[in-house]
């Protein structure tokens, strides 16, 4: 059995449950990520539950944790960037480096959760989820966890030039995370399902699969590189590349409905 926290919009305002029950309202996500591995195992496992968490989910993240993403770390995502993109040496080149392109996703406070709305560029005419497993980080660069994440990006604008790349990705609404973080070591991460299904008015239009095995690089030597230069003493999350993506003749539209399963931990989406 999972062990999951989520995160709700309870009437005292948000309130971190564990498997279903509240915990304490005293409990942060920043505090129990500063903490060592395994005074944080033994500090989630002696705090009490309490009643059903029954209220709405929200991210399950903080204002204090930074959001990052990797790109290019599947053959498949290399092989898209190139082909929408007029530097196309650009993607093979990283592709293939010791060093992989890390990029800054979101503020905690600006990500949506399971269920809340998503959007596309106003000013973009090629948009594309991008379903991602999502790296939990403690403070010493561990993964703790993981969650399901949605990169929504401006395939034109990422297109048209490199360095538009944070036009591309971050903007208002692009970062989905949820419904919740799944408890696990890093072990535990090496083949997972990754699956992306969308529908319009009710029909779907898209749907595609992919196993975290395919990642080019190792999970850890992600976390190992985001932190290398970059403390992050309450925690992160990192997204971990796409492994899924749509063809050049789709693009999401306002009213479609995003729908993304990482093994049962599933994030929905509609698009505004």
């Amino acid at each position: 059995m999972h062990t999951t926290l989520t995160r709700h919009a309870s009437a005292d305002g948000p309130r971190w449950a564990i498997d279903g029950r509240y915990l304490p309202a005293e409990f942060t996500l920043s505090q129990w990520l500063a903490l060592p591995a395994d005074d944080a195992r033994q500090r989630l496992a002696s705090l009490p539950r309490g009643d059903v968490a029954d209220a709405p989910l929200l991210a399950p993240v903080e204002d204090a944790q930074e959001v990052w993403a990797s790109g290019v770390t599947y053959l498949s995502s290399r092989m898209a960037r190139e082909a929408e993109s007029q530097s196309a040496d650009v993607y093979q080149k990283v592709y293939g480096a010791d060093r992989p392109e890390l990029f800054f996703k979101a503020n905690g406070w600006r990500v949506r959760g399971h269920g809340a709305p998503i959007r596309v560029r106003g000013d973009s005419h090629w948009n594309v989820p991008e379903p991602e497993l999502v790296l939990v980080l403690d403070a010493a660069g561990g993964i703790v966890g993981y969650t399901t994440g949605n990169d929504v990006s401006s395939r034109s604008i990422e297109g048209e030039n490199p360095l538009y790349l944070p036009q591309a990705k971050v903007y208002e609404g692009s970062c989905a995370m949820g419904s919740g973080i799944r408890l696990c070591t890093a072990g535990q991460l090496r083949d997972l399902p990754i699956s992306l299904d969308i529908v319009r008015d009710g029909v779907p239009v898209f749907a595609g699969t992919t196993r975290s095995s395919q990642i080019k690089r190792g999970l850890e030597e992600l976390a190992g590189w985001l932190l290398r230069e970059l403390p992050q003493p309450r925690g992160a999350f990192l997204f971990t590349g796409t492994g899924v993506v749509p063809g050049e003749d789709f693009t999401l539209r306002g009213g479609d409905v995003v729908r993304i399963d990482i093994d049962g931990l599933v994030l929905e989406n509609p698009v505004q």
